[in-house]
């Protein structure tokens, strides 16, 4: 399997040159699955209402409350993100953020956001759903739970005591 480096340069080439080429499916499997891996591990570690996942946080979150008022962002499903209508809406609002980086590229959002990502709570969504999402997590205190849930132990030193005599 290609290391990390080859594929990020692979997949910047046009997709008009792969066609439905598996080892480049198995390669945003790869790349989804570090995002999700490095995400949780921030999200553990950093307790949520600090983090920032963009500079355009603000903007990002702002529209997606305008955009879908009404959505409630701890537990997700195919159906609540990918019917017709939802699909609509979802472009609409993505193509907003066309110029940011990677915002559509694919990536796996937790369904339910108090467990940790698993086969059985995943979804596959375009970055900018799951920026838009996990930053309405972050500030509705959604991500709270899994933050104290999965924080990692506090590190205990041990101290050493020199004898003299």
């Amino acid at each position: 399997m290609p290391n990390f480096q080859q594929s990020a340069t692979l997949l910047c080439r046009p997709v008009e040159e792969f066609g439905n080429d598996g080892l480049v499916e198995e390669m945003w499997a790869v790349k989804a699955m570090d995002h999700a891996e490095i995400y949780f591990n921030l999200l553990t570690s950093v307790h949520p209402s600090l983090l920032r996942l963009t500079p355009y946080d603000d903007q990002i979150y702002q529209t997606f409350r305008q955009d879908f008022p009404d959505l409630e962002v701890d537990v997700l499903t195919d159906d609540i993100l990918k019917s017709a209508e939802a699909k609509l809406s979802w472009r609409q609002f993505a193509e907003k953020f066309n110029k940011l980086e990677d915002y559509s590229y694919g990536t796996l959002l937790r369904a339910n956001a108090s467990k940790e990502f698993s086969s059985e709570n995943a979804l596959l969504v375009v970055r900018i759903q799951f920026l838009a999402v996990e930053i309405a997590r972050n500030r509705e205190g959604c991500n709270d739970e899994v933050y104290r849930k999965f924080r990692p132990p506090p590190k205990i030193t041990k101290r050493t005591t020199v004898v003299t005599d």
